[in-house]
């Protein structure tokens, strides 16, 4: 990838195809194309074909996924299979079609079997039954890795994953029925310190353990994979540590300075009683993650204050 390279973001406008698309520019790539889903439904095959032929990037980053929270992966169960596997099959299959010198595609660390080994390591994927309350959007990620493997075992591709744990920044999705853990979070307590309500209260027991970061580590990660590694299996992106649901509510609690109490519906679902990636792949690598959680936190916060948690573009 030369910077003046055509590089294909597909959801640059989302959290994790915002946070490519920084990273690239801070780095002195300029022909960066993107579309947002008004300009291009990437579950169109025709409409995909026609974008490949018509700016025939060079390179592609393949951030493009219908996503959301436990509510969401609950709810919208067909959505998130079918809109995924569309989504996948018509991106990787014209970047071979239109001849893409290199693809990197976003799996996600919920591909893991539910009861697997931790830290989770890339070869345990496949290995065991998968979260049942977000399977839909897990199969369709896992085809995903297998679409890019088969390419380049068929047609000599070089199409790589990575598999990053769950991220929160700018850009993301404050939706209540859509926000992952910390977006979740950040939304909850901020709307009751202005309503000066005397407790939140959060799904599940507070014990499951989570690894979170920063989705402009994240960004970093996979870029420097796309520049350094042609390895075809996935790796996987994150911090290598991890907290307990309650330990994250507390310190979103402290950052939005909410003063009330934390209670756990213990009716609902807790999800994974763990996901922590093993990053040992990466590190070989040369990679390390530069923002700590609270940090994070609070970069996550002021752009939730300064957007009004809206996103600028999908």
């Amino acid at each position: 990838m030369n910077k003046d390279s055509k590089i294909y973001v597909a959801g640059h406008g989302g959290m994790v195809g915002s946070a490519v698309v920084r990273c690239l520019q801070s780095e002195g790539y300029k022909n960066i194309v993107g579309r947002s889903s008004r300009e291009l439904d990437l579950t169109r095959q025709e409409a995909v074909e026609a974008f490949f032929a018509s700016e025939r990037p060079e390179c592609v980053f393949l951030a493009a996924a219908r996503v959301g929270g436990i509510l969401a992966n609950k709810t919208y169960r067909a959505e998130f299979i079918y809109v995924n596997l569309q989504i996948e099959a018509n991106i990787i299959h014209s970047a071979w079609k239109f001849g893409v010198k290199k693809l990197l595609f976003f799996a996600s660390s919920c591909i893991y079997p539910r009861m697997c080994p931790q830290p989770m390591k890339e070869e345990m994927l496949w290995s065991g039954h998968l979260e049942p309350t977000n399977s839909p959007y897990a199969a369709a990620k896992l085809a995903g890795i297998a679409l890019c493997q088969a390419y380049n075992e068929q047609h000599g591709t070089d199409f790589i994953s990575v598999v990053p744990t769950n991220l929160y920044g700018p850009n993301d999705n404050f939706d209540p029925e859509q926000s992952h853990v910390m977006a979740a979070m950040i939304l909850k307590f901020h709307n009751a310190k202005l309503q000066k309500a005397p407790n939140v209260t959060l799904w599940g027991t507070g014990t499951p353990r989570r690894e979170l970061m920063f989705v402009d580590d994240a960004a970093a990660a996979s870029v420097f994979l796309f520049l350094h590694t042609n390895e075809k299996g996935p790796i996987n992106i994150g911090i290598g540590t991890d907290h307990s649901i309650l330990e994250i509510a507390q310190i979103a609690k402290r950052v939005v300075e909410y003063e009330g109490d934390i209670v756990f519906d213990t009716t609902k679902p807790d999800g994974a009683p763990r996901k922590l990636l093993d990053v040992t792949r990466l590190q070989a690598h040369g990679w390390k993650p530069r923002v700590n959680l609270e940090e994070g936190v609070t970069r996550a916060y002021q752009w939730f204050l300064e957007s009004g948690g809206k996103r600028r573009g999908d």
